[in-house]
């Protein structure tokens, strides 16, 4: 499976630890250990942080030959601080790097002869309307890709106008229980249970599939008009950065392999929790490890 996941590459600042993170770099790396081909269209820094950023990708298995490297401004960061339950919360540094990624008319050319099957995208990057261009014109040119919106929520880094325009863009919907709920907030419809929640939006925007995480409580998904709950699986959080997006790779992993959606979500849970219990957004873990939860 060949996949483009475009948006943020950015280091985050634990204390005196940095991780190599970003939910979209974080979603790449870990679909490329799932076995796909994985492309990150971004942009980093000419400084330190952005060299090793490009190293690090590399040896994730994650193509950078769509990442842009410019002298400023800096390669992104964030600081994170996490609660007792081990929770992040983030402040987000920018202008970034990440802001001004660009593609040239030569990439839009190549997707003629190697499109890709899917097509990541979140929020945070699309703040930025010159970066949010760059997402429209990649989407145009690769008509035919699924597209995978995970939504990924942060302060301060969304609008109601600014989701109105991406909600429609997606094939499939990852959302947590939270942001289903701030999402009907915005746009001031009543609060549902997931269900419902999945239900609604998959009509309105003719989504293949909608996937709702609960956390521990693992997940409910909407896909092809059939439905299932999966249970969580019981570790001890060391952080839940990354958690949703090993979720998201695990997921479209057991799409793409043809796998029925109750077995898909049971192991996109499993990754999700094996993910939440380790250190960091992109720890070392295997598929096997996953399947032994």
């Amino acid at each position: 499976m060949h996949i483009v996941a475009i948006g943020e590459i950015l280091w985050d600042i634990f204390g005196a630890e940095e991780h190599l993170g970003g939910a979209p770099f974080n979603f790449a790396a870990h679909a490329a250990r799932l076995g796909c081909r994985v492309e990150m269209l971004s942009a980093v820094g000419t400084d330190d942080r952005g060299r090793r950023a490009l190293v690090a990708a590399e040896s994730l298995g994650v193509s950078t030959r769509l990442v842009r490297t410019v002298e400023s401004p800096a390669t992104g960061s964030v600081t994170v601080t996490v609660d007792d339950l081990g929770q992040p919360d983030y402040v987000i540094h920018r202008p970034a790097a990440y802001d001004t990624v660009a593609l040239s008319d030569r990439d839009v050319a190549a997707l003629a002869t190697d499109p890709p099957d899917w097509v990541y995208f979140g929020t945070l990057l699309q703040m930025a309307p010159s970066a949010r261009a760059v997402t429209l014109k990649f989407l145009e040119a690769a008509p035919g890709a699924n597209r995978l919106y995970d939504i990924n929520l942060r302060k301060n880094s969304y609008s109601q106008e600014l989701l109105a325009k991406l909600l429609p863009l997606a094939t499939v919907l990852k959302v947590n229980v939270d942001e289903a709920a701030e999402l009907q907030r915005l746009f001031g419809e009543p609060e549902t249970d997931v269900q419902t929640f999945a239900r609604e939006y998959a009509t309105r925007f003719g989504y293949t599939g909608v996937c709702v995480t609960l956390g521990a409580d693992g997940c409910f998904v909407l896909w092809n008009g059939e439905e299932t709950s999966a249970r969580g699986y019981s570790t001890v959080v060391t952080d839940a950065v990354g958690a949703g997006d090993a979720f998201a790779a695990a997921f479209l992993h057991g799409v793409s392999s043809g796998w029925p959606i109750e077995k898909t979500a049971d192991f996109a849970n499993r990754v999700g929790a094996l993910v939440a219990s380790r250190a960091g957004a992109v720890p070392e873990w295997t598929v096997d490890e996953a399947w032994a939860l």
